[in-house]
C-alpha cells in the first residue's frame, strides 16, 4: 500500500487503475481517461499516475496523428555516406517505425535503445533551437551490436522542413512518455 491512512469500514481502500497501488479516497480521487489500457470512461487514479495519463491523453489527441501520417527525411543507415530520401511514419498498431523509399525498413519501437534529437540554430526572438533530425540506436534480432539510423529533415524547392520538424517534436514527446511510463 502507498497511502499512510488506516483503513477500516469507514475509510475504504481504493486502487489506482494505472499502477494498482492502494490509496485512501483523498489520495486516489482523480478520475482521468486511460486509453492505453482501453478504459472508455475516466477511471480512478492516484495523483502521480493522473499527471502521466493527462500527458498521454494530450499525446493521443495531438501528436499521434502526426506520427501516423509521417514525414519525409534524408535517412542514413549505419556508417553509410549516402542518405536516402524516405518517408518515416509510425505503424498503425504503434509498434514499429516504418521507413519507405527506394527500400523499405521496419524498426520495432521495443528494440530502440537510444533516441537523440539533433537541433539547429535558434528560433527568432531568442527561443530554443529547432529540431533538425534524429539519431536512433536499435537492435536488430540476430545481429551483434546495435544498429544506427540518422534522420535529417529534408528541404528543397518542393518541400518544407516544417512537417519533418513537427514529426520530430511529436517523436520526442512520444519517447519521453515511454520512458516516464517505464519508470512507474
Amino acid at each position: 500500500m502507498q497511502c499512510e491512512a488506516k483503513f477500516d469500514f469507514i475509510t475504504r481502500k481504493h486502487h489506482c487503475r494505472r499502477c494498482g497501488k492502494c490509496f485512501c479516497d483523498r489520495c486516489c480521487s482523480q478520475k482521468v481517461p486511460l486509453r492505453r489500457m482501453c478504459f472508455v470512461d475516466p477511471v480512478r487514479q492516484c495523483a502521480e499516475c493522473a499527471l502521466v495519463s493527462l500527458r498521454e491523453a494530450e499525446f493521443y489527441d495531438k501528436q499521434l496523428k502526426v506520427l501516423l501520417s509521417g514525414a519525409t527525411f534524408l535517412v542514413t543507415f549505419g556508417n553509410s555516406e549516402k542518405p536516402e530520401t524516405m518517408v518515416c511514419r509510425l505503424s498503425n498498431n504503434q509498434r514499429c517505425l516504418i521507413l519507405d523509399g527506394h527500400s523499405h525498413c521496419e524498426i520495432e519501437i521495443a528494440h530502440i535503445s537510444t533516441v537523440q534529437i539533433l537541433t539547429e540554430g535558434f528560433a527568432p526572438g531568442g527561443g530554443s533551437a529547432r529540431a533538425a533530425g534524429m539519431c536512433l540506436q536499435y537492435t536488430v534480432p540476430g545481429s551483434e551490436g546495435p544498429a544506427q539510423l540518422k534522420l535529417m529533415a529534408r528541404e528543397d524547392a518542393n518541400t518544407s522542413k516544417r512537417p519533418a520538424a513537427t514529426w520530430l517534436v511529436a517523436m520526442h514527446k512520444a519517447t519521453k512518455l515511454l520512458y516516464e511510463s517505464r519508470d512507474q
